[in-house]
């Protein structure tokens, strides 16, 4: 059985010696730091076992850290020690989810004893033959919110932040990118848990439904009456301007339930063109969270995509694993409808594909199928072209009227060019051969296109 890691935190350098000495002659390996830089490196980068560590490393609360690092590593348990023995550090650390607190001074047999129960009481996996990082999608799949990228762990830090506060969020972020989960998981994780969970799509309901959804009738009140609890305002931008002045009355003396709201849209902009109350902007926008699309956190498509088989084989479905040429496809793929485009995909692949194993050809299969699909939609795409051409390059064609020689035509020519190779590029993961034949182009002007055009290439 290989050795168990102790993440040791401690600012106390003999208090550090004497720990690190007991856990190595019990058979632990040992990380020590009086650093919480470190510390929470370590942990982010899903090092360790368990942690010890007392609750200030200089002038830094381990209470301030533990939010964002148990939204990181939910399995990974919390050993806390203080010489502050107090009834309100002891219940700091329960409420911060620590396994247990050990007031100084303390006998070091006690600790050797608590890392060894905090140790077995980790989750374990009952499949001896999954690899680590399946695993680690398992711990995960439970949770709102899955991903280990610089991007997600920012997210984190602000859930964190906000979760047991009564602040007003607005969330931000493309369709698909998790705004309704990141809204559950402030509430689920913060104060307002032990209430109900409201959640309004907006954008879905009809004009005449959100009045009466909202803010109920003379016989029984609505949503925004809930008392206790979150009430979640998805695609605020879409609330019809009769409804945006009634909840600004609302929000002006309201203590009801703690609002959380979300948009695909630009509210600034919406406020500029008129379209959305200066003054119900200003309230929702207290805190502001980013959802970042998912081809900004490319190194989490592996980790999401073990987590949706496991949700697939929870719900029913055959045990499927994804060899590393799909992997490699689906973190290729720049997913414009993001993580629920990813999670729909992954689900048809473990009912459609016939063996255990996921291949490339399955994943090239339900992508070009999705793109069939989309073809139909996209009908208006000239539309959409001639209106993006009066936009960006009418004034260049005024101004250069009377010219001799003008870029205009090759400079267009070159923007669009661009991201269509880029685009095939990436469905092929930087399969040159295959990219022309989907772009129905030759090899060889290909490879001139991308020179030209200064393509780089990964």
């Amino acid at each position: 059985m290989a050795e168990k890691t102790v993440l040791l935190a401690e600012d106390d350098a003999s208090i550090r010696l004497i720990v690190n000495q007991t856990l190595v002659a019990a058979g632990y390996d040992v990380r020590a730091t009086s650093s919480t830089d470190a510390l929470e490196r370590w942990v982010r980068n899903g090092e360790g076992d368990v942690v010890v560590t007392d609750v200030y490393l200089g002038e830094t609360s381990i209470f301030d850290l533990l939010p964002s690092l148990k939204l990181a590593r939910p399995e990974l348990p919390f050993i806390v020690m203080s010489g502050q023995n107090t009834i309100l550090t002891a219940a700091s650390a329960a409420e911060h989810g620590a396994f247990d607190y050990l007031p100084k001074p303390f006998d070091i047999d006690v600790l050797s004893s608590l890392v060894q129960r905090a140790l077995k009481s980790a989750p374990k996996s009952s499949s001896r033959s999954m690899n680590p990082e399946a695993q680690k999608a398992i711990s995960d799949a439970g949770l709102p919110l899955i991903g280990r990228s610089d991007a997600m762990q920012e997210v984190y830090r602000i859930i964190a932040k906000v979760m047991n506060t009564e602040l007003t969020v607005l969330i931000e972020g493309e369709s698909g990118t998790g705004k309704e989960l990141a809204a559950r998981a402030i509430h689920q994780l913060g104060a307002a848990k032990a209430g109900k969970f409201v959640a309004l799509d907006l954008a879905a309901l009809p004009a005449s439904e959100i009045n009466k959804e909202l803010f109920g009738n003379s016989d029984e009140g609505g949503a925004v009456h809930l008392k206790g609890g979150t009430l979640y305002l998805d695609e605020i931008g879409d609330l019809p301007a009769e409804a945006q002045t009634q909840l600004v009355k609302l929000l002006r003396d309201s203590a009801g339930a703690r609002l959380i709201a979300s948009t695909r849209r630009n509210l600034g902009r919406l406020v500029e063109e008129g379209r959305f109350r200066e003054d119900l902007y200003y309230r929702l926008n207290v805190v502001r969270l980013t959802m970042p699309p998912l081809r900004l956190r490319k190194e989490d498509i592996p980790e999401l995509a073990r987590a949706f088989l496991i949700r697939a084989q929870r719900q029913g479905l055959s045990a499927k694993t994804l060899d590393k040429s799909a992997l490699d496809l689906l973190t290729a793929y720049d997913w414009p409808g993001n993580v629920r485009e990813l999670e729909n995909l992954i689900l048809r692949l473990a009912v459609l594909s016939p063996d255990e194993a996921i291949t490339l050809r399955d994943v090239e299969r339900e992508l070009r199928a999705g793109a069939t699909e989309q073809k139909g939609v996209s009908a208006g795409l000239e539309k959409d072209v001639e209106t993006l051409l009066h936009r960006y390059v009418m004034g260049d064609l005024i101004a250069g009227g009377d010219a001799d020689e003008s870029s205009v035509y090759s400079r267009v020519i070159d923007q669009v060019e661009r991201p269509l190779i880029k685009l095939a590029l990436s469905v092929t993961a930087g399969n040159k051969v295959k990219a022309a034949q989907l772009l129905g182009m030759n090899r060889n002007t290909l490879r001139a296109k991308i020179n030209a055009l200064g393509i780089a290439e990964d």
